[in-house]
């Protein structure tokens, strides 16, 4: 498993291209799941910085990544209060089609192969098939 302690700051969000790169290269990934990992990845890093840690460069991220011989997944914690990931708006629906932000968990869900939430919201994991 590998650990990476990301600042609560836009540099931290720079990284993550980086960060798949590196896996994809590791893992021979295809393209088409390196883009997905990396929307996947860029949405809950953001929405960790952002909402979570409510972009207090004190505060942290944590990206642990989980290689398997079938899979990578990714598990991203923050050290905000969480929130109630049953209860987000669909942003599909008339009323929230032309909003312009709340889109992130609907794209980590689509994207992924699995997308689960825990530790009240502070905590998503994501895998991806490869």
């Amino acid at each position: 498993m590998v650990k990476k302690r990301l600042h609560s700051n836009v540099e931290s969000v720079r990284k993550i291209e980086e960060i798949v790169r590196e896996i994809a290269e590791e893992l021979n990934l295809p393209s088409e799941r390196y883009g997905d990992i990396y929307i996947s990845l860029l949405e809950a890093v953001t929405n960790a910085i952002k909402h979570g840690n409510g972009e207090d460069e004190r505060k942290f991220v944590q990206l642990e990544i989980e290689k398997a011989s079938t899979s990578v997944a990714f598990r991203i914690t923050d050290e905000g209060e969480g929130f109630d990931y049953e209860k987000l708006p669909n942003p599909t629906s008339d009323e929230h089609l032309h909003q312009l932000h709340g889109r992130g968990v609907f794209l980590m869900k689509e994207l992924s192969d699995e997308c689960s939430f825990c530790n009240r919201g502070r905590t998503v994991v994501l895998t991806f098939k490869i």
